[in-house]
């Protein structure tokens, strides 16, 4: 009978020395093992929309009212609070709004079925969102509406028309083309 027969492969499947030689105790440093240890699984990062109630709903026409986006959001559950965006200055709506539900499925199935949806003639988009903070229902652009609607180029009706910087620049280039320069 031969004698036994060794392998002179390591099984794969267990841990390499490499892998059990780092994770071994040492008695001369417990604290670098704890900091290393507290590296080597660092904690999941907490997701903000994990449980989020709040819609930010965009794409919306200047005209669309707070009547019609409260009956056609409340069809997927019931609305604990609507934020109209508005423009920093004029205090008149600028095309996005914030929709918070009770729950969150509610929120998911509104995303699910009622963004890409059309309103006054747009399609409207939904997005989940951390939360309604005060400040945020105000248009970001320098002239206080969305920065999207400041160069815009084509003619919107739905969204106040040609865009401020465009007719701005334009204004200035009829100023100086009529002076003569």
């Amino acid at each position: 009978m031969p004698a036994a027969l060794r392998n002179t492969v390591d099984r794969l499947d267990k841990p390499s020395a490499y892998y059990l030689g780092k994770n071994k105790k040492r008695k001369y440093d417990r604290d670098r093992d704890e900091r290393e240890e507290r590296e080597r699984t660092p904690e999941e990062p907490e997701d903000p929309l994990k449980d989020a109630t709040t819609l930010y709903v965009g794409n919306l026409s200047f005209y669309t009212t707070e009547e019609q986006i409260h009956e056609l959001f409340a069809k997927c559950g019931e609305i604990k609070r609507l934020v109209m965006g508005l423009d920093r200055f004029e205090k008149t709506p600028c095309g996005f709004c914030f929709v918070e539900y009770y729950n969150h499925q509610d929120a998911l199935d509104c995303m699910k079925y009622i963004g890409g949806t059309k309103l006054d003639e747009r399609i409207i988009r939904t997005d989940l969102d951390p939360g309604f903070q005060e400040g945020r229902q105000y248009g970001r652009g320098k002239s206080g509406g969305q920065v999207r609607d400041e160069y815009r180029e084509e003619y919107d009706p739905g969204r106040g028309g040609q865009g401020r910087a465009t007719i701005l620049e334009r204004q200035k280039e009829e100023e100086e083309y009529g002076k003569g320069r």
